[in-house]
């Protein structure tokens, strides 16, 4: 059973939506502040956490940098509805995904089961003889999908489940181009929608964190219009 940490400070939130997590078969712990949600996390870390943004004391904002300095675990952040720069930051911080408020609970708990599959997937709970489990060298860089394991020029990269992916996608082909709807299709589920500007902050989140290996790098490259090209030196 996996467990999900809920943290929000409207408590009418926790309330609706364990019920709801718990009624698919999660369990579910709430907090009402980042705090309480971080002294939490630093004695047990939970399977997926989703955040909201302007809490007291801690907001998601701050709770998530923390939390991305031990642990790639997924994350959901929920946004208000017209504050689409909370989106981009957070997705730029490292957040996997972000859910608008007002929000449907099934979207919600759609999104939740499209991260977690992803997971389940790179830690080999879902092993098979094919391209997306194999060790993939590409020179500089070395991915390993079992064990989610990502270096370049010998250093380790810490990546979030969609990044990981996305990156993966890239490089299984040098040189030729992944649109937007093709990276999409790659880091969500066909029933869950995102637009451009998430698939732009997470490539955008990706460069920089393959830059704290190798402040040169530049595999990654940007076709304006198009899409996004893997490069292999």
């Amino acid at each position: 059973m996996n467990k999900i940490a809920l943290v929000d400070d409207d408590r009418n939130i926790l309330t609706s939506v364990s019920m709801t997590l718990e009624a698919e078969g999660f369990e579910v712990e709430t907090y009402n502040d980042g705090q309480a949600a971080l002294d939490a996390f630093n004695k047990k870390l939970p399977d997926m956490a989703v955040l909201d943004i302007k809490m007291p004391r801690m907001d998601g904002m701050d709770l998530l940098q923390r939390l991305r300095q031990k642990t790639t675990m997924p994350v959901i952040f929920l946004t208000s509805k017209d504050d689409e720069i909370d989106e981009v930051l957070g997705l730029r911080m490292g957040a996997d995904d972000y859910v608008k408020k007002p929000f449907s609970q099934r979207l919600l708990v759609e999104r939740i089961r499209a991260l977690l599959r992803r997971q389940d997937a790179q830690a080999g709970e879902i092993v098979a003889d094919s391209e997306e489990t194999k060790v993939m060298e590409r020179g500089e860089l070395r991915m390993d999908p079992l064990r989610h394991a990502v270096s370049w020029k010998g250093n380790d990269v810490s990546l979030t489940v969609t990044e990981f992916l996305l990156l993966q996608a890239l490089a299984q082909r040098p040189g030729f181009v992944k649109s937007r709807d093709q990276l999409m299709d790659v880091a969500y589920d066909d029933q869950v929608y995102v637009d451009d500007r998430t698939i732009d902050s997470h490539i955008k989140r990706l460069r920089k964190k393959m830059r704290t290996a190798d402040d040169d790098f530049s595999a990654i490259e940007t076709l304006y219009g198009i899409g996004y090209r893997y490069n292999e030196d």
